[in-house]
């Protein structure tokens, strides 16, 4: 998920009975469920190896245990540091702060499993992608269950006011704006919006909040567990929808789409071709092509020569449905590789590189 959900998640657990365990609950619970990320760094240096590192050594079982205990002992000295400073007890305790640092840790890569981009969840040992493909990367029912609690419990002075109504415009344009999510869905979420905004008006759940925290929650919870059973039994569908037809599929991806819990984006491979369709539970005709198959390519000396090319490294340790293509050029190969989960949807190039070969098939230095 995206650092908004993160955050939103981690300082909605600090609205909750655990806000009890400790006065520095909320910053504890917010880094927590952000620390994985810090493999980020590894975009600075360059994209595949971003590719190569993000959600693995970080994300996964051994991280799970060392980073609360890193982040608890952060804390604690900074905490100390200030006491000093300020001629007062340290507020920070070691066991709750250890407590809040796993609880806000391990939602990080629970989350993370849950779209369609996956998380080598038992890193170091195993290098295996695993993928709920129940959320969309940014999902705006996250962002507004988790979001209200927030807003809820922290706009009380102006300056808070007015950076939570600057946030909510942007969030509301971003979801507003965008094509694929249906107008159904805006509507919602500018009636969302609205009843948060009451409801701070208001003032009537302010002494609630930690029961409110625990049902937005709860309520976040239930959505992704029925946005993945929705993509297990989609998954299904498409699986008899197939076999209906005298087809068959060797691999069924059915990823959500954004703010449309009632479709899935479904990526079909059989021996040769990815084939794509939109299920849609509420037509009458649930099923439909959205594009034309891409042949996954030929295994080629061409193409195994450009798989050895070290710039792709990472690429070849993230992609999940590869398709190759070739073209020849004066002075050798242009090869094309791209994951078809990503590449045929946009145009930024996520997921698509190409490796240059001479006649000789020898890898051309990159420029």
């Amino acid at each position: 998920m995206d650092p908004i959900a993160h955050s939103l998640v981690g300082a909605s657990l600090s609205e909750t009975p655990l806000k009890r365990l400790s006065v520095l609950a909320s910053p504890t619970l917010v880094l927590a469920a952000n620390a994985p990320d810090i493999d980020i760094v590894s975009a600075f240096v360059g994209r595949d190896l971003s590719l190569q590192f993000r959600r693995g050594w970080t994300h996964g079982v051994l991280a799970m245990a060392i980073l609360p205990l890193l982040l608890a002992g952060l804390i604690l000295l900074v905490d100390r540091c200030i006491a000093s400073i300020r001629h007062r007890p340290p507020k920070a305790r070691f066991g709750p702060t250890l407590a809040l640092s796993y609880i806000g840790v391990w939602t990080h890569p629970i989350l993370d499993w849950l779209n369609t981009y996956g998380v080598r969840l038992l890193m170091p040992f195993d290098g295996r992608w695993f993928y709920g493909d129940a959320l969309f990367i940014i999902d705006p029912w996250v962002w507004l269950l988790a979001g209200a609690v927030v807003v809820l419990a922290n706009t009380k002075s102006a300056i808070s006011q007015t950076t939570w109504l600057i946030f909510g415009i942007a969030t509301t344009a971003l979801v507003t704006g965008v094509s694929v999510v249906p107008a159904t869905a805006r509507w919602t979420w500018i009636a969302g919006i609205a009843v948060i905004v009451g409801l701070r008006i208001s003032g009537q759940v302010h002494t609630q909040l930690p029961r409110v925290a625990t049902v937005c929650l709860t309520c976040i919870a239930v959505y992704a567990g029925s946005m993945a059973a929705g993509s297990h039994l989609a998954t299904r569908q498409v699986s008899q929808w197939l076999s209906d037809r005298g087809s068959d599929g060797s691999v069924i991806m059915a990823g959500p789409l954004p703010a449309n819990p009632f479709v899935r984006d479904v990526i079909i491979l059989d021996e040769s071709h990815y084939h794509f369709l939109e299920l849609n539970w509420l037509r009458s005709d649930p099923f439909q092509i959205t594009g034309p198959a891409i042949p996954r390519g030929p295994n080629t000396p061409i193409i195994n020569a450009a798989l050895k090319a070290p710039s792709i490294k990472g690429l070849m340790t993230w992609i999940r449905f590869p398709a190759y293509s070739v073209d020849a050029v004066a002075d050798g190969f242009i090869v094309t590789i791209q994951d078809v989960r990503y590449a045929r949807r946009n145009g930024l190039g996520i997921g698509t590189v190409t490796v240059e070969l001479d006649h000789d098939l020898t890898i051309k230095p990159s420029m």
